[in-house]
């Protein structure tokens, strides 16, 4: 069990908190180059990254683009109406709370002790309209409104796969439902060679989704290494051109798929069902070297 925060802060000290919690065992570790910015580990595998006097820093690769999203899903600086699946150390939500002051915002993280942790050690701002929610993600999900959310977001991982029953085409109806007529559903996949699960994923929303795009590292889309990649889906046009600039500029640039080249990329694949669907495959332990 790590020191308490205010333990820490007395002692002058900074110093990892390690504690296990309901998902594996949490790290989080301080970043010795900002003074109030952690990384939090389940298991040694990296969820997030939370700065806490600058929350509008992303550090992470796919949280930088699922930030393009955030940016470019409103007018800047319109509040909107936003639901996390998978909570993490609530990094998007204090993103979206920066960026978007006065938006109201569900996370819905199953991990309670984890809840616990972050909102110990890295606690929310006292005005963030965020609701935390110790629920699993799609029993969350069932619980927003019909038509409330501008924006959901999935990134939800155990033990580094995603859930089977968040990969489905019923999963995406329960999306579409809580959607408002032109919002955004953003997710974070996972894969590696040959790219099954994505290629399955991307047909999945296909059949839920008019308008997709995928936001990768090249290398990723051409099957050479295991990495993220950022579905975006939508029922009304995506930002495609903006999105791909703004990809194109990251530290790590990324590439942009849609139209046509997304759906050759599919390969033929077929929507997955909750019959059918299986857990994302577990990243090889060299990612985490």
């Amino acid at each position: 069990m790590g020191k308490s925060r205010n333990a820490r802060r007395a002692s002058g000290a900074v110093e990892a908190v390690v504690e296990p919690v309901d998902g594996g065992l949490a790290e989080l570790i301080p970043d010795r180059d900002r003074s109030r910015a952690w990384t939090l580990l389940i298991d040694g595998a990296p969820q997030s990254y939370v700065d806490l006097d600058d929350p509008a820093h992303l550090s992470f690769e796919y949280q930088r683009r699922l930030g393009h999203v955030i940016d470019l899903v409103a007018p800047a600086g319109k509040p909107v109406h936003a639901v996390h699946l998978g909570g993490g150390a609530f990094t998007l939500a204090r993103y979206v709370a920066a960026t978007r002051p006065r938006s109201t915002q569900q996370v819905v993280e199953r991990d309670a002790a984890l809840v616990q942790l972050v909102r110990r050690e890295l606690p929310l701002e006292a005005n963030a309209r965020i609701r935390v929610r110790a629920l699993d993600a799609r029993e969350g999900l069932a619980k927003v409104h019909d038509g409330w959310a501008d924006l959901i977001i999935a990134d939800v991982f155990s033990g580094a796969r995603t859930p089977a029953h968040l990969t489905s085409t019923e999963f995406l109806d329960e999306v579409r439902r809580a959607l408002k007529p032109g919002g955004c559903y953003a997710a974070n996949l996972a894969d590696g060679p040959p790219l099954a699960h994505l290629r399955g994923q991307i047909a999945t929303a296909a059949a839920r989704f008019p308008e997709l795009a995928l936001v990768a590292d090249p290398t990723v889309l051409r099957g050479k290494r295991f990495g993220n990649a950022v579905l975006v889906a939508s029922d009304t046009p995506l930002p495609i051109a903006e999105l791909t600039r703004r990809a194109a500029s990251d530290p790590h640039p990324g590439r942009v798929e849609h139209g046509r080249s997304l759906v050759d990329f599919t390969g033929g694949a077929q929507p997955v069902t909750d019959e059918a669907a299986v857990a994302s495959p577990a990243p090889p332990p060299s990612v985490f070297r």
